[in-house]
């Protein structure tokens, strides 16, 4: 058995450009100096089940099959960390899963209590308090219980990347964070109590602040990290920022997962022009937290199905 770092990286759906960034990242030379890369995924096609750029059940299938395994795998000590390529949703609808990311998908496979999806990168991190739903539906889902949740496991996770004393920033729902109510009470209501309880409790946090701006200040250099509010909140300013570079990380979970910070991208899957960088970052910075290292700026073994790798 291996004594380096093993990092699972997992294909994702079939039918993407899961498939061809990973047999990119397996030989790109930092990864290989860095960890002992195990895929997990379909070995072959030689069938032609999946169609570049084609939806299709069996595709989401195998992209749970190859996650599930990974976190079996991550569980049992058998590889260290996982770094997964992207799901395609409509997929995994299709193949009859209630999942909508690997965020929710792994807390459920780990038993995880609370747990929360960070994009890390040199320029701008930042955590979300509510994930795939529906717009409509965040004012419901950001409760007290929700917000105190996400800020404390920020504050407790942070120290992991070399930030001992994280300076947190959390980003109004509304409008200028309401207007003291009058664009919306819920940054009145629910975010300031949140604020206040988690400062109570010595976590460094300021907000909530207008969403308009502190993205902007984060950038600058005043906060550590963002907490946002709902999905788009969160990731339009970190994809603009930092594309291909940012990781996405899953927070609360008892084994190591990082991920890609893009899609499945149909419109160019078996076109060989996908960019690997993003999965390259994953990989390296899970193979950074593996072995205890602080993240910096930013030969291949094959799990085939049913078995663990040797």
């Amino acid at each position: 058995m291996s004594t380096r770092i093993r990092v699972g990286i997992t294909v994702g759906d079939p039918a993407g450009i899961g498939p061809e960034i990973a047999r990119k990242t397996v030989i790109d030379p930092r990864v290989t100096a860095a960890c002992e890369p195990v895929l997990y995924g379909p070995a072959t096609d030689d069938g032609g089940r999946f169609v570049p750029g084609v939806l299709s059940a069996e595709a989401g299938r195998a992209a749970y099959d190859a996650v599930e395994r990974a976190t079996a795998d991550a569980m049992a000590g058998r590889i260290d960390a996982v770094a997964t390529g992207p799901i395609h949703k409509e997929a995994f609808a299709l193949a009859g899963f209630e999942w909508r990311g690997h965020t929710e998908l792994l807390a459920h496979l780990t038993g995880a209590g609370e747990v929360a999806m960070m994009f890390y990168s040199s320029r701008l991190c930042v955590v979300l308090v509510t994930v795939h739903v529906p717009l409509s539906a965040v004012p419901r889902l950001l409760t007290r219980r929700r917000v105190d949740a996400t800020l404390a496991l920020t504050a407790a996770e942070l120290p992991r990347f070399g930030i001992p004393a994280p300076r947190l920033a959390l980003a109004g729902v509304n409008p200028h964070a309401g207007e003291g109510g009058l664009l919306g009470t819920e940054d009145r209501d629910i975010l300031a109590p949140a604020v206040a309880h988690a400062r109570a409790c010595g976590v460094n946090v300021t907000g909530p602040l207008p969403a308009d701006t502190v993205f902007r200040q984060a950038v600058d250099g005043r906060f550590d990290a963002v907490i946002a509010c709902y999905h788009d909140q969160g990731l339009i300013p970190v994809k603009l920022v930092a594309f291909g570079e940012a990781v996405n990380v899953t927070l609360g979970l008892p084994i190591i997962r990082t991920s890609v910070d893009h899609g499945t991208a149909f419109d160019i899957a078996g076109k060989g022009v996908a960019d690997p960088s993003s999965l390259v970052q994953a990989v390296l910075l899970a193979a950074r937290l593996a072995t205890g290292r602080e993240p910096q700026a930013p030969g291949v073994a094959v799990a085939s199905r049913g078995q663990a790798p040797s």
